[in-house]
């Protein structure tokens, strides 16, 4: 994160968000949204090439960093977040919609967002990285399911397999030895296995194991109900997916109905894995860039 940063809190329903903002002050507000389990330093490559142009908005989640950590399990659920979120928004732009930069579980949350009535007056424009909205991740499923052809089973297989160590972390024990066992080498060194991120841009945060168990129920309190029992979310707001073809938890083809929720959906691939605010930096920042310029 920019060294000139200025740190101010955000309350929320009894949550403290530390929120973080630099750049230019006259600039269109933009503000990045990070996932599991990491805090706002996950954009620490990609601020600096936006902070010409724009006020830079970043926060820790509830659960990590610096922000209130939440102990019942039901705190974690979309609508809290995405609750955050606007939280977040209205206190750093109360006149004035917002672009949003989100990756992970910041994606997820802000899908949830984008869906409720007011994103239209508060959101410009959403760019989503490796995080779905289950909702349309289980009608995604449903429908291969419902219509089986050998292609269609053989993604939602994949998909599954992809992500079955979300099991694990339904299950309190199991989570914390799964998270010990998983980063027993350190976070840059797993993040160089399951992403192909080079160990030398990754600067692990002394919250890291602490945010990790933490975040763990954020799949607890919604990957069950929100995949068995999808609604229909449709999106009004302009919705650009930066989609990385080698992400190994999140696989690219289960984005291919997008087009059905979202009226206005731009969607660009890159050649990257799961963490690629950090291995590909420049293509985001860029890719970002294009989508709100190719907006008027």
């Amino acid at each position: 994160m920019s060294s000139n940063a200025v740190r101010t809190t955000v309350v929320n329903e009894g949550i403290r968000l530390a929120v973080f903002e630099s750049g230019n002050p006259n600039g269109d507000p933009i503000v990045l949204v990070h996932g599991w389990p990491d805090t706002h330093e996950l954009w620490s490559h990609i601020v600096p090439q936006l902070e010409d142009r724009f006020r830079v908005i970043s926060y820790d989640s509830r659960g990590a960093g610096e922000s209130t950590v939440p102990t019942e399990q039901s705190a974690y659920k979309l609508a809290r977040l995405a609750s955050d979120f606007y939280a977040v928004a209205d206190a750093v732009s109360p006149d004035a919609p917002v672009h949003v930069l989100a990756h992970d579980w910041g994606a997820v949350e802000v899908w949830e967002a984008a869906a409720q009535p007011q994103a239209k007056d508060r959101i410009r424009s959403y760019t989503s990285i490796s995080g779905p909205n289950l909702d349309h991740l289980g009608k995604w499923s449903q429908s291969r399911l419902r219509k089986p052809t050998l292609t269609g089973i053989k993604q939602v297989l994949a998909q599954t397999r992809a992500s079955w160590y979300t099991v694990t972390f339904h299950i309190p024990g199991l989570s914390t030895l799964r998270i010990k066992r998983q980063f027993a080498k350190g976070w840059p060194a797993f993040l160089q296995e399951f992403s192909g991120v080079d160990p030398k841009l990754v600067t692990q945060n002394s919250t890291l194991w602490s945010d990790a168990t933490n975040g763990t129920n954020l799949y607890r309190a919604n990957i069950i109900p929100l995949l068995t029992n999808p609604r229909d979310r449709y999106i009004d707001i302009p919705v650009h997916l930066i989609v990385n073809t080698e992400d190994v938890a999140v696989r690219p083809y289960h984005y291919d109905d997008t087009g059905k929720w979202v009226k206005n959906l731009t969607r660009n691939d890159i050649p990257a894995g799961h963490w690629s605010p950090i291995s590909h930096a420049d293509d985001i920042a860029r890719l970002t860039k294009e989508f709100i310029d190719s907006l008027g």
